[in-house]
């Protein structure tokens, strides 16, 4: 183990330049790894060496490991100490990424994230496939490794106290406005039920030559709920005749319908398109289709499907901003509505 040479370290609070004392002790350890006195699998000194060598507390000494460790510079070992984890120390963030899956559209938003990001921080990408067990594991094994900590929820079961273990000022909640959190945190949110209500009263003009406007809501959808609120307060405004259904139903489908969609995999697209084949109703003319969240497909599917879709690209361009600004950031994302034939 190299020791720390005390003369190097002020012992005030603050230094000169209002450097805070933990921060000194990072900076100085940075320093001997960037310098070859520490290598990779090094021991650092131990807190006890520490104390007697920079007469600073365990409190701050604590504070300025947990700091090097959130930046991945280091790594705890339990019962056995502090070990130089990285040589490479150029970037000032490390992210824990936790996404529920893998789609074109989280696909839009790591990558602008990732661009945003490149050359400041260190992007580690976990999912949690909507299980519980496996979102609980990843959450409590990672808390204190990384500077923050940017997730997606969209579980059944209420994940907020798993969330409030996390440093507040360290929380990015994405996507979903999760509720029960406590604190001071980052939340970038759709707002589905403002987002539906305000698009259709956009498209009321596209609208009028329809009878009725079904809205396809899975009850398994955590934001199912949301929509449906929305939808309904535009169809109980303009008193514009509407069906709420699980699934595209053939014994309701018929002329002058305009459906909306939101199904996880777009199956529900699939299925309205083979019925409108089936029964030779032309989209757009006889039958109406609003999807949720474009992709390339949707721009040339059945010559264009209209869509609401908000802005991945948007979203992680402002969590990018928040860390690096090293700011607390609440925003709706915003939303586009993409007119094409199929309405």
């Amino acid at each position: 183990m190299t020791p720390l040479p005390t003369q190097q370290v002020s012992r005030t609070r603050k230094d000169s330049h209002g450097k805070m004392k933990y921060r000194q002790l990072a900076d100085h350890i940075i320093s001997l790894i960037e310098s070859d006195a520490l290598h990779i699998g090094d021991q650092v000194p131990s807190l006890k060496q520490l104390q007697q060598q920079l007469k600073m507390s365990k409190e701050t000494l604590l504070k300025g490991l947990s700091e090097l460790v959130e930046k991945g510079i280091i790594e705890s070992v339990y019962r056995k100490g502090y070990f130089v984890r990285k040589k490479n120390i150029a970037h000032s963030f490390r992210v824990f990424l936790l996404l529920d899956k893998m789609n074109i559209l989280r696909e839009q938003f790591y990558r602008n994230l990732f661009n945003q990001l490149e050359n400041r921080a260190d992007i580690d990408i976990y999912f949690h496939h909507h299980n519980y067990q496996v979102f609980e594991k990843l959450i409590r094994e990672n808390i204190g490794k990384y500077t923050h900590y940017v997730i997606a929820t969209f579980l059944k079961e209420d994940v907020a106290p798993l969330l409030n273990l996390i440093p507040d000022k360290k929380r990015v909640i994405i996507d979903l406005n999760q509720q029960g959190l406590t604190g001071n945190y980052s939340c970038i949110y759709q707002d589905y039920g403002y987002d539906i209500y305000h698009s259709l009263h956009k498209l009321k003009n596209e609208l009028v030559k329809y009878k009725r406007l079904i809205l396809v809501a899975h009850s398994e959808a955590i934001h199912a709920r949301l929509v449906i609120e929305g939808f309904l307060r535009y169809c109980t405004e303009t008193e514009f005749s509407y069906l709420i259904q699980s699934e595209i139903d053939e014994t309701n489908f018929q002329k002058g319908c305009a459906y909306v969609t939101f199904s996880r995999y777009d199956t529900d697209d699939v299925a309205l398109i083979k019925l409108a084949r089936k029964k030779k109703l032309q989209l757009g003319r006889d039958v109406g289709l609003i999807s949720y969240n474009d992709t390339d497909v949707k721009e040339i599917l059945e010559e264009g499907i209209t869509v609401i879709s908000t802005d991945f690209e948007a979203m992680g361009k402002t969590v990018a901003e928040a860390i690096i600004e090293d700011k607390i950031v609440v925003k709706r994302n915003p939303t586009r509505i993409i007119k094409r034939k199929s309405l």
